[in-house]
Formats: C-alpha cells, sequence, structure tokens
C-alpha cells in the first residue's frame, strides 16, 4: 500500500480568526460516523459523517469574555452545555466532511466576535412631531372636504 503525498493531511489545520486569534487543532475533537440518508451501500457500509467538538474551555481561552457570553446563542443547538458540537455529512468524503466542520466552526467563531451595535433610545425632535401633526390635519381636512354635504352631525 503506497503513502498519501506528504502534502495530503486528513486533518485541517489551527483555526485562524481575526485579530490574530488561532484556535489551536489540538482543541478540534473529532468523530467518524456513518451519513443518514439515501446513499446505498456507501452509506450504510463507510464512516463518512464528521463530529467536530470543541470544549468551552478552549474557546474561552481564544475567544474574548463578550463573544464567549454571544456563543451560545448563535450556535443554538450546536451548543452542548460545555462544549460546542459541529457536524457535517454533506460529502461522501470524511475528509471534505471534516473541513466543512473547521470551515462552519470558524464561521460561527466570526460571528460571535463581530460586537453587535448598542442601539441607544432617541426622541424625535420638535419640528419632526409638529410636521407629522402638521400633515395629519391636512389630510383630515382633505377628506371632511370630500365628504362633501351636511357636516352637522
Amino acid at each position: 500500500m503506497s503513502e498519501p503525498p506528504p502534502s495530503f493531511d486528513p486533518h485541517p489545520e489551527d483555526v485562524h480568526l481575526p485579530g490574530g486569534r488561532v484556535l489551536r487543532r489540538s482543541a478540534l475533537n473529532f468523530s467518524a460516523s456513518r451519513s443518514g440518508g439515501p446513499g446505498g451501500q456507501n452509506v450504510n457500509k463507510v464512516n463518512t459523517k464528521a463530529t467536530l467538538t470543541v470544549a468551552a474551555e478552549e474557546l474561552a481561552a481564544v475567544l474574548p469574555g463578550d463573544a464567549v457570553r454571544r456563543l451560545p446563542g448563535l450556535a443554538g443547538h450546536r451548543w452542548a452545555g460545555d462544549r460546542l458540537v459541529i457536524a457535517a455529512s454533506d460529502s461522501r468524503s470524511l475528509v471534505s466532511n471534516r473541513r466543512a466542520c473547521v470551515a462552519r466552526l470558524r464561521e460561527l467563531l466570526v460571528a460571535a466576535l463581530h460586537r453587535p451595535r448598542v442601539r441607544r433610545a432617541t426622541r424625535p425632535s420638535r419640528g419632526v412631531t409638529e410636521r407629522r401633526l402638521d400633515a395629519k390635519k391636512r389630510r383630515g381636512a382633505l377628506k371632511r372636504q370630500r365628504r362633501g354635504g351636511d357636516d352637522m352631525g
């Protein structure tokens, strides 16, 4: 059996994030299982579904505190209390599915790093309020004029 070329690496590299943050390859735990759905013998015989698990402590070591607090909300059902679990079974290749897991992880962590804008409550200016009320009065007057007939009651 020949050895794969040196450039072939079934394991993903470190996950590089904005701001020079790096989630080390050693923090990523992969497992393989059989995929569901159609696919005939390939699905029934070959473990091609990749599941990536990353401990919350590993994520906390890389991400700032506010990003760690946003992560469970962004991850949804993929957040399992003390760890993040991401699965991929899109491809018939385990290597491709592992790469898909890492890509999804990176996308999720980048989203967690994004700080949402703080909404500050504001009040409409006096001029805006007066213009709105004047427009309402003009519209009401126009409708009264259209009614025609008797304005007595």
